[in-house]
């Protein structure tokens, strides 16, 4: 199985595009708080490079008052647009305003804000609701109406993704009264928190009266797997093991029989991010509000040793 075209890390080779030569970009991005972030600092950073644009790169650390110094920096330095990957939802009315007075086009990156929609040009996200609902239809089709007892690993409060991960996945399991979520608590999409939290579930619940895992991204649910592990128990086996971002630690696991089952999240958000910013440059052309990339299944049905091996060096 060949992983999509849009990840190819061999994308620098390609010759530049034109069209954005020369001209200055910032990027704020969240942090490096998974792998999956890494990955699309990482091609964003490609992206960049082949199509000949300066990229100001600022790390936000996971905090929205560095995200608002770095857009407030752009706008200050006149660059000539602005990506953001939004550490939460709300909270950025101001700030977009003073980009949209300077004339400064401004593309949300794999997550929404809360904000009029004239204050960005266009925002590339999955479809963040749908990943969850795939997630918790993996599980009703798994548990096939056996009784399960779930616990949840959700991302950062207030942030799109845990919002939309949840709420797509309650909507699954929603009218299966054999599925149930009888603990809930933030990792915030970190491996480390993700250990740390599973382990309290392990001691509250015990193990043997866990049967699923649902965590909001890849990396909490590696994390839990240590946990998991540590307290005697069979990750993927003991306790059924679903996730979102299908970064490679996730296919290792999958191949390794440690967990069940990933959606992928494309980290190539900048690649539709400047097209489209190309086209709004070069003639006018005004993007629709929301791009959407493809995120798909993988299971222990699929080659996940291969896939590991396509994906290891993108940065994640």
């Amino acid at each position: 199985m060949k992983v999509k075209s849009i990840l190819l890390a061999s994308a620098v080779a390609l010759a530049p595009v034109a069209a954005l030569a020369d001209i200055t970009i910032g990027f704020s991005q969240i942090g490096s708080e998974s792998g999956w972030r890494a990955a699309e600092t990482t091609v964003t950073k490609l992206e960049a490079e082949r199509r000949g644009i300066n990229l100001k790169f600022a790390d936000a650390q996971q905090k929205q008052e560095n995200q608002i110094k770095a857009l407030r920096s752009f706008v200050a330095q006149g660059v000539d647009a602005i990506l953001i990957a939004p550490v939460v939802a709300t909270g950025w009315d101001e700030v977009l305003e003073e980009a949209k007075d300077a004339d400064i086009p401004v593309i949300l990156l794999d997550r929404t804000v809360d904000a009029p929609e004239d204050l960005y040009l266009t925002a590339v996200t999955s479809d963040l609701v749908h990943e969850g609902s795939v997630a918790g239809q993996w599980l009703v089709d798994e548990m096939a109406g056996d009784q399960c007892r779930i616990v949840e690993l959700q991302g950062t409060t207030g942030s799109s993704p845990a919002i939309d991960r949840k709420t797509g996945f309650e909507q699954a399991i929603a009218g299966h009264a054999n599925l149930e979520i009888v603990r809930s608590q933030t990792g915030d999409f970190t491996r480390s928190l993700g250990k740390t939290v599973m382990e309290s579930f392990l001691k509250a619940e015990g193990g043997e009266n866990i049967c699923a895992l649902y965590a909001h991204n890849d990396d909490m649910a590696v994390g839990a797997i240590q946990a998991i592990k540590e307290a005697g128990l069979n990750p993927g086996k003991d306790i059924k093991i679903v996730a979102i971002d299908a970064v490679p630690d996730a296919h290792l696991a999958i191949a390794n029989g440690e967990m069940n089952a990933t959606i992928e999240l494309t980290p190539n958000m900048a690649g539709p991010a400047l097209d489209a910013l190309e086209a709004y440059l070069d003639n006018g052309t005004v993007p629709p509000k929301w791009i959407q990339t493809e995120s798909r299944l993988y299971t222990l049905a699929d080659d996940n040793a291969a896939i590991y091996e396509e994906k290891k060096g993108l940065g994640y």
